[in-house]
């Protein structure tokens, strides 16, 4: 029951000193999410209502299945963006069609999740690397800022990409409502100037409350101003509604669907992963948190919630604020319910721009300009990967980035895994223990016997590498007479790798070079024994060690002298 209803796990052991945290974190963290509900639905191209609706039933539900205690579930602008994307591909962004698929939406990533989270399929999200989701996350960061523009300038702008947008900034520039300007750059400042002071100040609610009371005394929607008001914000709560079921909406959300189901799943448990490092008192359970999330979309999407995850900024506010348990998210969820209920009208004169700014500062904090910096100082092929995902978003849009970035994920699995580093080994004249000959200096190697050693299963996709690379090997040594394969790092064995070493191991014997075996592990001992590969290797071509396999060759080759030679470091 406490595995698959984690809230049994700290409910019956609450501690009343836990109550202050949960309630300062549940209070400002549900400050935080009226004005942020309202802003990603925005950006998502929905009435900002439907912000406030979906921080309220997926909260409570992820605080009973959730195994995090600190995640803060709810809109964030990542998902935001590909909804008002990838669905206002296909009808008209805000209209009631728009309305209803984002809410399908929510059905179908929950259910996905959920169906991940009951056959344990957690380990699906490791095919998305890590430079590839920074990548992204950082030119979608980007293209939600300059989505933006549109509010902060008060111009007609069609949804397009980056370079579009700016396009359309510079043609329409002697139409820019220099107090939407004003109303957005201000709020801007105000925000910026907060953080710097401190970063514990609810700077969006601060900014709301300024919008608003500027909106309302000023009649900022009227003439001389005309600056876009929010108006007309609905009240009460979301009543209980089965989201339309269309198959054609359904085949056509199915990319995005699975796209926000990897991307909500993947970020979430990052950052549920990265605050329990905090937090020794409890466990995060992948596969767990995949459930937790499915039911938290599936159910919110009958009470007309749009796709929801763990945010970054709202997750560390919580656990900065001294949140102990889920109570902290139910807190904040009572707290949208009751602004659901009373006060809705008092957002009716708040201006766009003020929103679109909070969005602004908020996406500002994806960029991941360090995580480029050090990727190109520690590894640059994961940077090109990087790069060519975060490009791609941004010139081609952020659905193909996706799949850009999914792609450029296999592709560079497939090269790590088709060329496995495969080294020559020699003596170390200090340590007596056999080392990569290209990396170590005073390594003795013989120039009859080729010691290698292959740290990666062999399976199709390397067994071609291996083959030339072992050619490559004897061709160093023209006087070869033995070969010893160090399979220590050697895990497994196909089909394919068997029949290579088959013809390998035949093509030796043809040419007198004895064949032998080192290091072999039980499983794929247990391999070559079902493929007759020890019949065809001989029994005594099997060895613990590298030293044995030595001594038995030298033995039977009758102790013939060979000559040393002092293998210098050629790295």
């Amino acid at each position: 029951m406490k595995k698959y209803l984690p809230i049994t796990n700290w409910l019956p052991n609450y501690k009343k000193a836990y109550l202050s945290g949960d309630l300062t974190a549940g209070l400002t963290v549900g400050v935080m999410l009226i004005p942020q509900g309202m802003a990603y639905a925005m950006l998502a191209g929905l009435p900002p209502i439907y912000g406030l609706y979906a921080s309220t039933i997926p909260l409570i539900i992820y605080a009973i299945f959730g195994t995090s205690r600190q995640l803060a579930v709810g809109p964030v602008a990542m998902v935001s963006i590909l909804i008002s994307t990838g669905v206002g591909a296909l009808v008209e962004v805000g209209s009631d069609s728009f309305i209803g698929m984002a809410i399908l939406l929510s059905l179908m990533v929950g259910f996905f999740q959920l169906l991940m989270g009951l056959f344990r399929m957690g380990f699906l999200v490791n095919f998305l690397s890590h430079p590839v989701i920074s990548g992204f996350t950082s030119a979608a960061a980007i293209y939600i800022a300059f989505s933006q523009f549109k509010h902060l300038f008060g111009l007609d702008i069609p949804r397009g990409k980056v370079h579009e947008t700016l396009y359309q900034v510079f043609k329409q520039y002697d139409q820019i409502n220099p107090y939407t300007l004003g109303v957005g750059v201000g709020a801007l400042f105000i925000i910026i100037l907060l953080r710097k002071w401190s970063r514990k100040i609810p700077f969006p609610l601060i900014v709301v409350i300024i919008g608003l009371l500027v909106g309302r005394f000023m009649m900022l929607n009227e003439a001389p101003y005309n600056v876009a008001v929010v108006m007309d914000v609905p009240q009460g709560l979301p009543g209980f509604q089965i989201p339309i079921l269309d198959w054609k909406a359904i085949t056509d959300l199915l990319p995005i669907a699975l796209t926000i189901t990897f991307i909500g799943f993947t970020e979430s448990i990052a950052v549920a992963k990265q605050i329990q490092n905090k937090h020794k008192d409890y466990e995060i359970d992948a596969n767990q948190e995949l459930v937790a999330l499915g039911l938290t979309n599936v159910i919110g999407s009958f009470f007309q919630a749009f796709p929801t995850q763990g945010g970054f900024g709202r997750s560390a506010v919580n656990d900065q604020s001294g949140a102990k348990t889920g109570l902290a998210a139910i807190i904040s969820a009572t707290v949208v319910i009751l602004t659901l209920l009373f006060l809705t009208s008092f957002f009716d004169f708040l201006p766009k721009a003020v929103l679109a700014s909070i969005i602004i500062v908020a996406v500002f904090g994806l960029i991941d300009h360090k995580e480029a910096k050090h990727l190109w100082k520690t590894d640059r092929m994961d940077f090109a990967m990087f790069m060519i995902t975060a490009v791609a978003t941004l010139v081609l849009g952020v659905e193909i980035g996706i799949g850009v970035g999914i792609a450029v994920s296999i592709i560079g699995l497939l090269i790590h895994v088709s060329y496995p580093h495969i080294a020559e080994l020699g003596k170390d004249a200090k340590s007596e223990t056999y080392l990569n000959v290209d990396r170590f200096d005073h390594i003795n190697t013989a120039e009859d016997v080729l010691i290698v050693r292959v740290d990666a299963r062999l399976f199709f996709a390397n067994t071609r590498f291996f083959q030339d690379k072992m050619k490559f090997f004897e061709e160093r040594k023209p006087n070869l007479k033995a070969i010893i394969l160090d399979a220590r790092g050697i895990n497994g064995l196909d089909s394919t790798a068997i029949h290579a070493l088959k013809d390998m191991v035949k093509d030796y014997e043809k040419r007198g070079i004895q064949f032998m075996m080192t290091h072999v592990k039980g499983p794929v001992r247990d391999r070559l024994l079902r493929s007759n590969m020890r019949e065809v290797i001989g029994e005594a071509n099997f060895f613990l060690t590298i030293k044995g396999a030595l001594a038995s060759y030298r033995k039977n080759a009758g102790n013939k002298h060979t000559n040393i030679t002092l293998q210098s470091n050629i790295d």
